[in-house]
Protein backbone atom coordinates (compact mmCIF):
# COMPACT_ATOMS: atom_id res chain seq x y z
CA UNK A 1 0.00 0.00 0.00
CA UNK A 2 1.53 3.39 -0.83
CA UNK A 3 1.45 6.63 1.27
CA UNK A 4 -1.34 7.50 -0.73
CA UNK A 5 -3.73 4.77 0.29
CA UNK A 6 -3.17 5.31 3.90
CA UNK A 7 -3.74 9.46 3.56
CA UNK A 8 -7.06 8.08 1.55
CA UNK A 9 -8.18 6.08 4.72
CA UNK A 10 -7.02 9.20 6.68
CA UNK A 11 -9.80 11.37 5.08
CA UNK A 12 -12.91 8.62 5.50
CA UNK A 13 -11.89 8.10 9.91
CA UNK A 14 -15.23 8.74 11.16
CA UNK A 15 -15.92 10.85 14.09
CA UNK A 16 -17.91 9.85 16.32
CA UNK A 17 -20.20 11.65 18.43
CA UNK A 18 -20.10 10.82 22.43
CA UNK A 19 -22.26 13.31 23.23
CA UNK A 20 -24.80 11.79 21.44
CA UNK A 21 -23.56 8.00 21.85
CA UNK A 22 -24.79 8.78 25.53
CA UNK A 23 -28.32 8.83 25.10
CA UNK A 24 -28.53 5.00 25.08
CA UNK A 25 -27.71 3.36 28.25
CA UNK A 26 -28.94 -0.18 28.26
CA UNK A 27 -28.76 -2.69 30.92
CA UNK A 28 -26.06 -5.46 29.82
CA UNK A 29 -27.36 -8.70 28.37
CA UNK A 30 -25.34 -11.41 30.12
CA UNK A 31 -22.78 -9.44 31.29
CA UNK A 32 -20.50 -12.61 32.39
CA UNK A 33 -20.31 -14.16 29.02
CA UNK A 34 -16.85 -14.74 27.55
CA UNK A 35 -16.13 -12.53 24.59
CA UNK A 36 -13.35 -12.26 21.85
CA UNK A 37 -13.51 -8.99 19.70
CA UNK A 38 -12.31 -10.48 16.46
CA UNK A 39 -12.18 -6.99 14.62
CA UNK A 40 -11.43 -3.39 16.00
CA UNK A 41 -8.65 -0.96 15.37
CA UNK A 42 -6.11 1.71 16.71
CA UNK A 43 -5.10 5.00 14.93
CA UNK A 44 -3.82 8.68 15.71
CA UNK A 45 -4.70 10.16 12.32
CA UNK A 46 -4.94 13.37 11.29
CA UNK A 47 -6.24 14.70 14.86
CA UNK A 48 -8.61 11.57 15.05
CA UNK A 49 -7.59 9.34 18.03
CA UNK A 50 -8.45 5.93 18.85
CA UNK A 51 -5.75 4.87 21.36
CA UNK A 52 -5.80 2.25 24.03
CA UNK A 53 -7.09 4.71 26.37
CA UNK A 54 -10.49 4.92 23.93
CA UNK A 55 -10.34 1.33 23.58
CA UNK A 56 -10.17 0.73 27.05
CA UNK A 57 -13.17 3.21 27.74
CA UNK A 58 -15.33 0.96 25.48
CA UNK A 59 -13.99 -2.73 26.65
CA UNK A 60 -15.04 -1.79 30.27
CA UNK A 61 -19.09 -0.46 28.97
CA UNK A 62 -20.02 -4.01 31.11
CA UNK A 63 -19.40 -7.11 28.80
CA UNK A 64 -16.81 -9.18 29.25
CA UNK A 65 -14.39 -8.95 26.93
CA UNK A 66 -11.46 -11.30 27.57
CA UNK A 67 -9.38 -10.71 24.40
CA UNK A 68 -9.38 -8.71 21.06
CA UNK A 69 -7.81 -9.00 17.69
CA UNK A 70 -6.13 -5.81 16.07
CA UNK A 71 -7.37 -5.39 12.58
CA UNK A 72 -4.33 -3.64 9.74
CA UNK A 73 -5.84 0.21 9.58
CA UNK A 74 -2.69 1.91 7.42
CA UNK A 75 -1.62 3.14 11.04
CA UNK A 76 1.32 4.70 11.95
CA UNK A 77 3.29 2.95 8.97
CA UNK A 78 6.77 3.83 8.72
CA UNK A 79 8.12 6.95 8.06
CA UNK A 80 11.20 5.89 6.45
CA UNK A 81 12.42 2.78 4.17
CA UNK A 82 11.15 0.53 1.30
CA UNK A 83 7.70 1.35 0.51
CA UNK A 84 6.53 -2.56 0.70
CA UNK A 85 8.25 -2.59 4.45
CA UNK A 86 6.64 0.55 6.05
CA UNK A 87 3.57 -1.53 7.05
CA UNK A 88 5.98 -3.24 9.70
CA UNK A 89 5.34 0.20 11.41
CA UNK A 90 2.03 -0.58 12.25
CA UNK A 91 2.78 -3.98 13.56
CA UNK A 92 5.73 -2.58 15.78
CA UNK A 93 3.00 0.26 17.17
CA UNK A 94 0.18 -2.83 17.79
CA UNK A 95 2.85 -5.01 19.67
CA UNK A 96 3.61 -2.00 21.86
CA UNK A 97 -0.35 -2.11 22.54
CA UNK A 98 -0.37 -5.38 23.55
CA UNK A 99 2.39 -5.87 25.38
CA UNK A 100 1.16 -2.77 28.18
CA UNK A 101 -1.92 -4.75 27.93
CA UNK A 102 0.16 -7.71 29.26
CA UNK A 103 1.57 -5.98 32.02
CA UNK A 104 -1.81 -6.21 33.78
CA UNK A 105 -2.05 -2.67 34.79
CA UNK A 106 -4.31 -1.83 31.93
CA UNK A 107 -7.00 -4.87 33.18
CA UNK A 108 -7.74 -8.54 32.32
CA UNK A 109 -8.70 -8.01 28.73
CA UNK A 110 -5.69 -9.28 26.56
CA UNK A 111 -5.95 -6.74 23.70
CA UNK A 112 -4.53 -7.14 20.87
CA UNK A 113 -3.51 -10.63 21.54
CA UNK A 114 -3.68 -11.43 17.86
CA UNK A 115 -2.69 -9.20 15.39
CA UNK A 116 -3.70 -8.93 11.89
CA UNK A 117 -1.30 -6.63 9.73
CA UNK A 118 -0.58 -5.77 6.02
CA UNK A 119 1.32 -6.76 3.33
CA UNK A 120 1.11 -6.19 -0.64
CA UNK A 121 0.49 -9.12 -1.63
CA UNK A 122 0.37 -8.00 -5.36
CA UNK A 123 4.36 -7.97 -4.93
CA UNK A 124 3.60 -11.60 -5.51
CA UNK A 125 6.13 -14.21 -4.38
CA UNK A 126 8.16 -11.20 -2.94
CA UNK A 127 6.00 -10.29 -0.19
CA UNK A 128 7.79 -13.26 1.71
CA UNK A 129 10.19 -11.11 3.27
CA UNK A 130 7.51 -8.71 4.07
CA UNK A 131 5.90 -10.87 5.36
CA UNK A 132 8.71 -12.61 7.58
CA UNK A 133 8.94 -9.25 9.07
CA UNK A 134 5.45 -8.65 9.60
CA UNK A 135 6.09 -12.33 11.81
CA UNK A 136 9.19 -10.62 13.57
CA UNK A 137 7.58 -7.56 14.87
CA UNK A 138 4.80 -9.30 15.80
CA UNK A 139 6.75 -11.24 18.55
CA UNK A 140 4.46 -14.36 18.33
CA UNK A 141 1.01 -12.25 18.18
CA UNK A 142 1.21 -11.43 14.65
CA UNK A 143 -1.97 -13.91 12.75
CA UNK A 144 -2.60 -13.07 9.39
CA UNK A 145 -3.50 -10.29 6.70
CA UNK A 146 -6.06 -8.17 4.97
CA UNK A 147 -5.73 -6.96 2.05
CA UNK A 148 -8.71 -4.92 1.33
CA UNK A 149 -10.62 -5.23 -2.19
CA UNK A 150 -13.84 -3.00 -2.32
CA UNK A 151 -14.27 -1.80 -5.51
CA UNK A 152 -17.45 0.21 -7.29
CA UNK A 153 -17.18 2.11 -10.29
CA UNK A 154 -19.01 4.61 -8.62
CA UNK A 155 -18.13 7.42 -7.62
CA UNK A 156 -20.18 8.14 -4.74
CA UNK A 157 -18.37 4.78 -3.23
CA UNK A 158 -14.84 4.88 -1.89
CA UNK A 159 -13.17 2.24 -2.84
CA UNK A 160 -10.99 0.07 -0.27
CA UNK A 161 -7.50 2.06 0.95
CA UNK A 162 -5.99 -0.24 -1.27
CA UNK A 163 -7.10 1.45 -4.04
CA UNK A 164 -7.44 -2.19 -6.15
CA UNK A 165 -9.06 -2.69 -9.75
CA UNK A 166 -12.02 -4.27 -9.67
CA UNK A 167 -11.05 -8.10 -9.13
CA UNK A 168 -7.82 -8.05 -7.68
CA UNK A 169 -8.58 -11.58 -5.86
CA UNK A 170 -8.18 -13.31 -9.45
CA UNK A 171 -4.95 -11.73 -10.40
CA UNK A 172 -2.57 -14.13 -11.08
CA UNK A 173 0.01 -12.04 -9.28
CA UNK A 174 -1.84 -11.40 -6.02
CA UNK A 175 -2.60 -14.89 -6.09
CA UNK A 176 1.19 -15.92 -6.23
CA UNK A 177 1.97 -13.14 -3.35
CA UNK A 178 -1.74 -14.82 -1.60
CA UNK A 179 -0.08 -18.65 -1.86
CA UNK A 180 2.66 -17.24 0.69
CA UNK A 181 0.48 -17.00 4.11
CA UNK A 182 0.98 -20.41 3.82
CA UNK A 183 4.11 -20.75 4.53
CA UNK A 184 3.82 -18.76 7.70
CA UNK A 185 0.86 -20.28 9.00
CA UNK A 186 -1.40 -16.80 8.38
CA UNK A 187 -5.04 -16.19 7.92
CA UNK A 188 -5.97 -14.12 5.36
CA UNK A 189 -8.92 -11.19 5.79
CA UNK A 190 -11.58 -10.74 2.96
CA UNK A 191 -13.11 -7.47 2.70
CA UNK A 192 -14.92 -6.23 -0.60
CA UNK A 193 -18.39 -5.55 -1.17
CA UNK A 194 -21.22 -7.49 -1.29
CA UNK A 195 -21.40 -7.13 -5.66
CA UNK A 196 -17.76 -9.34 -5.55
CA UNK A 197 -18.27 -12.17 -3.32
CA UNK A 198 -17.81 -14.68 -5.98
CA UNK A 199 -14.61 -13.25 -5.94
CA UNK A 200 -14.20 -14.63 -2.35
CA UNK A 201 -14.99 -18.10 -3.41
CA UNK A 202 -12.79 -18.31 -6.37
CA UNK A 203 -10.05 -17.51 -4.34
CA UNK A 204 -11.15 -19.79 -1.18
CA UNK A 205 -11.70 -22.49 -4.35
CA UNK A 206 -7.62 -22.04 -5.47
CA UNK A 207 -6.51 -22.11 -2.15
CA UNK A 208 -8.77 -25.11 -0.25
CA UNK A 209 -6.05 -25.12 2.77
CA UNK A 210 -6.08 -21.74 3.41
CA UNK A 211 -7.95 -20.13 5.99
CA UNK A 212 -9.57 -17.54 5.18
CA UNK A 213 -12.59 -14.97 6.99
CA UNK A 214 -15.20 -12.65 5.25
CA UNK A 215 -15.33 -9.48 6.83
CA UNK A 216 -18.37 -7.20 7.48
CA UNK A 217 -21.15 -9.40 5.41
CA UNK A 218 -19.17 -8.40 2.35
CA UNK A 219 -19.84 -4.79 2.91
CA UNK A 220 -23.91 -4.47 1.68
CA UNK A 221 -23.67 -1.15 0.04
CA UNK A 222 -26.51 1.17 0.79
CA UNK A 223 -25.33 4.40 -0.88
CA UNK A 224 -24.93 6.41 -4.12
CA UNK A 225 -26.96 3.62 -6.53
CA UNK A 226 -27.57 1.17 -4.04
CA UNK A 227 -29.61 3.73 -2.30
CA UNK A 228 -33.06 2.67 -1.37
CA UNK A 229 -32.21 -0.33 -2.82
CA UNK A 230 -32.03 -2.54 0.35
CA UNK A 231 -34.70 -5.31 -0.43
CA UNK A 232 -33.69 -5.80 -4.24
CA UNK A 233 -30.18 -6.06 -2.95
CA UNK A 234 -30.83 -8.93 0.03
CA UNK A 235 -31.90 -11.76 -1.56
CA UNK A 236 -28.86 -11.80 -4.20
CA UNK A 237 -26.68 -10.87 -1.10
CA UNK A 238 -28.36 -13.88 0.25
CA UNK A 239 -27.65 -16.40 -2.48
CA UNK A 240 -23.47 -15.20 -2.72
CA UNK A 241 -23.09 -15.70 0.93
CA UNK A 242 -24.89 -19.70 0.89
CA UNK A 243 -22.43 -20.40 -2.18
CA UNK A 244 -19.72 -19.39 -0.27
CA UNK A 245 -19.84 -21.36 2.77
CA UNK A 246 -20.37 -24.23 0.79
CA UNK A 247 -16.18 -23.65 1.12
CA UNK A 248 -15.13 -25.02 4.80
CA UNK A 249 -12.10 -23.21 4.33
CA UNK A 250 -14.04 -19.87 4.77
CA UNK A 251 -15.52 -18.15 7.97
CA UNK A 252 -17.36 -14.83 8.58
CA UNK A 253 -17.39 -11.95 10.91
CA UNK A 254 -20.94 -11.47 12.18
CA UNK A 255 -20.89 -7.38 12.50
CA UNK A 256 -19.62 -3.93 10.68
CA UNK A 257 -23.07 -2.83 9.45
CA UNK A 258 -23.29 0.23 11.42
CA UNK A 259 -20.72 1.99 8.44
CA UNK A 260 -21.83 4.93 6.34
CA UNK A 261 -21.18 2.41 3.21
CA UNK A 262 -24.10 0.17 4.74
CA UNK A 263 -26.28 3.58 3.99
CA UNK A 264 -28.49 3.37 7.08
CA UNK A 265 -27.58 7.14 8.28
CA UNK A 266 -28.81 6.58 12.19
CA UNK A 267 -25.78 9.66 12.73
CA UNK A 268 -28.51 11.56 11.37
CA UNK A 269 -30.94 11.15 13.75
CA UNK A 270 -31.29 13.03 17.26
CA UNK A 271 -30.45 10.11 18.73
CA UNK A 272 -28.69 6.39 18.19
CA UNK A 273 -30.39 3.06 17.97
CA UNK A 274 -30.84 0.47 20.39
CA UNK A 275 -29.38 -2.91 20.44
CA UNK A 276 -33.63 -3.85 19.72
CA UNK A 277 -33.93 -1.86 17.37
CA UNK A 278 -30.79 -2.92 15.13
CA UNK A 279 -31.59 -6.62 16.21
CA UNK A 280 -34.83 -6.14 14.48
CA UNK A 281 -33.41 -4.22 11.48
CA UNK A 282 -30.39 -6.76 10.60
CA UNK A 283 -31.75 -10.10 12.01
CA UNK A 284 -31.72 -11.32 7.93
CA UNK A 285 -27.83 -10.46 7.79
CA UNK A 286 -26.90 -12.35 10.73
CA UNK A 287 -29.59 -15.46 10.49
CA UNK A 288 -28.13 -15.92 6.80
CA UNK A 289 -24.76 -15.91 7.70
CA UNK A 290 -25.18 -17.98 10.75
CA UNK A 291 -27.81 -20.96 9.13
CA UNK A 292 -24.91 -21.00 5.90
CA UNK A 293 -21.65 -21.08 7.81
CA UNK A 294 -22.83 -22.51 11.43
CA UNK A 295 -21.70 -21.29 15.05
CA UNK A 296 -18.80 -23.00 14.67
CA UNK A 297 -17.30 -20.94 11.59
CA UNK A 298 -19.27 -17.17 12.73
CA UNK A 299 -17.86 -15.10 15.23
CA UNK A 300 -19.62 -11.76 16.18
CA UNK A 301 -17.16 -8.30 15.52
CA UNK A 302 -17.59 -4.79 16.87
CA UNK A 303 -15.26 -2.95 13.96
CA UNK A 304 -14.46 -0.18 16.50
CA UNK A 305 -14.80 2.61 16.64
CA UNK A 306 -15.65 2.60 12.60
CA UNK A 307 -19.49 1.54 13.84
CA UNK A 308 -19.24 4.03 16.58
CA UNK A 309 -20.59 6.17 14.17
CA UNK A 310 -23.73 4.70 14.21
CA UNK A 311 -23.80 3.41 18.07
CA UNK A 312 -22.06 2.69 21.36
CA UNK A 313 -20.08 -0.66 22.21
CA UNK A 314 -22.19 -1.94 25.13
CA UNK A 315 -24.82 -1.48 22.85
CA UNK A 316 -23.35 -3.71 19.56
CA UNK A 317 -22.68 -6.00 21.65
CA UNK A 318 -26.49 -6.21 23.41
CA UNK A 319 -27.42 -6.38 19.56
CA UNK A 320 -25.30 -9.33 19.28
CA UNK A 321 -26.38 -11.33 22.06
CA UNK A 322 -30.14 -10.14 21.18
CA UNK A 323 -29.32 -12.06 17.94
CA UNK A 324 -28.29 -15.40 19.51
CA UNK A 325 -30.53 -15.38 22.41
CA UNK A 326 -32.42 -18.54 20.67
CA UNK A 327 -28.97 -20.56 20.47
CA UNK A 328 -27.84 -23.01 22.61
CA UNK A 329 -24.93 -22.03 25.20
CA UNK A 330 -22.55 -24.20 23.11
CA UNK A 331 -23.15 -22.12 20.19
CA UNK A 332 -23.33 -19.19 22.17
CA UNK A 333 -19.69 -19.66 23.28
CA UNK A 334 -18.48 -20.59 19.65
CA UNK A 335 -19.99 -17.29 18.28
CA UNK A 336 -18.80 -15.06 21.11
CA UNK A 337 -15.33 -16.97 22.03
CA UNK A 338 -14.43 -19.93 20.64
CA UNK A 339 -14.81 -19.83 16.64
CA UNK A 340 -12.23 -16.60 16.77
CA UNK A 341 -10.03 -18.10 19.45
CA UNK A 342 -9.53 -21.35 17.33
CA UNK A 343 -9.59 -19.39 14.01
CA UNK A 344 -6.44 -16.81 14.99
CA UNK A 345 -5.02 -19.50 17.71
CA UNK A 346 -5.21 -17.39 20.47
CA UNK A 347 -3.35 -18.44 23.84
CA UNK A 348 -6.31 -17.79 26.51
Amino acid sequence: MSGDGASLLESRIPSPNAEWLAQINEEIIEPDLPIVDPHHHLWDMRGKRYLIEDLLADLNSGHNIVATVFLECASMFRKDGPEHMKPIGETEFVNGIAAMSASGKYGNTKICAGIVGFADLTMGAAVEEVLAAQVAAGNGRFRGTRYGAGFDPSPDINNSHTNPPAHIYLDPTFREGFAKLADFDLSFEAWLYHTQIGDVSSLADAFPDQRIVLNHFAGPMGIGPYAGKRDEILPQWQADIRELAKRPNVHAKLGGLGMVLNGYKFEDRATPPGSEELATLWRPYFETCIEAFGPERCMFESNFPVDKVTSSYAVYWNLFKRIASGASADEKKAMFHDTAARFYKLDL
